[in-house]
């Protein structure tokens, strides 16, 4: 592989800002796998957002990059999976696996497609220095009447536009919006775009937590919803806090704590088997490796609000949670899935097309 802009390269990131910019160019947030994609003839690299290849994963991407981009390109995009209308990260995440048989069968079972919104490189130049406009203008141009699984990301620099995008868009299983600066230049692992995520609150149990990898504080508290039958299901965690923050809450949690795990709601969460019924912390995956998943029981009867963007299949949080305050005024009884918003479903098919 011999081209002007080489693997690996970290993609451009951007920051959480609390509503949409003006005067940008604006694009949906993609709630996939971020990827660099490097074609040089028949050589194709797939590379992650920190700079790993994700190549072996997605065959039939490395195929339809050969058959559907310019010859020698380098494109900044995202590999999404879509189930009924609507992005499927759980079956993304499926696709990382070590066995090669496996590999194979998903890739015919779940295919993916790569949503491109920005090019790097051209034949033999680089465009990392030009503005955003003049390489937007370049893809649309590079991409015209390509086909799935590759597609080009719309873009608009209507700010209504875009805030129809926002609230339209979630039911498809997007993130957000992102913001660009027209001029600005393409600048590896730095935060220089805009995102917009929506935000939801929770009232959540908070039935456990795990200690901090620097030591005897708490690293992420674990929380819990009702089902209707009523079982106490693990939907996600909160963790950013302050490290005195930290320590604090070692000290508060203390009269909840259980000698035993025996008598939680979550007592089988060791036992694999368990995971199939029940969402319980801990579950094994080839994600967590060796990593120590333990983790402190509490009695069940201590209630946060949490903010939260959105659930994956509607049974747990996406991404972390953010701790916002306890609700002494809450039972964890009434901490049900029946609190929480869903979005209005929107077609995928009406922003990718066909």
């Amino acid at each position: 592989m011999d081209l002007p802009v080489m693997p690996p390269v970290k993609p451009m990131l951007a920051k959480s800002v609390a509503s949409i910019p003006p005067d940008m160019q604006y694009e949906a947030k993609w709630d996939g796998f971020r990827a660099i994609v490097f074609r040089d003839g028949d050589e194709v690299e797939l590379g992650s957002r920190t700079g790993k290849p994700l190549t072996r994963y997605f065959p039939e991407l490395v195929a339809a990059v050969r058959e559907r981009v310019p010859r020698r390109c380098v494109l900044d995009g995202e590999i999404v999976i879509a189930r009924a209308g609507r992005l499927d990260f759980d079956a993304l995440t499926e696709r990382i696996h070590p066995a090669d048989s496996r590999v194979r069968m998903l890739a015919e079972k779940t295919p993916a497609s790569l949503v491109a919104f920005d090019l790097l490189a051209l034949e033999d130049e680089s465009l990392m220095d030009a503005p955003l406009t003049d390489r937007r203008a370049l893809l649309v141009r590079a991409l015209s009447g390509v086909t799935a699984p590759v597609h080009l990301a719309p873009a608009t620099t209507d700010i209504e536009v875009a805030r129809q995008w926002f609230e339209q868009f979630e039911g498809a299983g997007l993130d957000g919006v992102i913001a660009k600066p027209p001029t600005l230049r393409y600048r590896p692992d730095e935060r220089v775009m805009f995102k917009v995520k929506h935000e939801r609150t929770a009232d959540v149990v908070v039935a456990g937590y795990r200690l901090h990898k620097s030591g005897p504080v708490v690293g992420s508290l674990l929380l819990g919803l009702y089902d209707d039958q009523g079982r106490l299901q693990h939907v996600g965690v909160s963790a950013a806090f302050p490290m005195r923050r930290r320590a604090e809450l070692i000290e508060e949690l203390r009269p909840l704590r259980m000698d035993d795990v025996a008598g939680h709601p979550w007592a089988a969460w060791s036992e694999e088997a368990a995971h199939e019924t029940a969402r319980l912390p801990g579950a094994p995956s080839r994600w967590s490796g060796r990593k120590d998943l333990s983790w402190v029981p509490l009695r069940p009867e201590l209630v946060a609000e949490v903010a939260y963007d959105h659930m994956e299949n509607g049974a747990r949080f996406r991404h972390t949670a953010r701790f916002r305050r306890w609700r002494p005024d809450r039972t964890p009884e009434s901490c049900t899935y029946t609190q929480l918003q869903e979005p209005v479903r929107y077609d995928l098919g009406e922003i990718l097309g066909p």
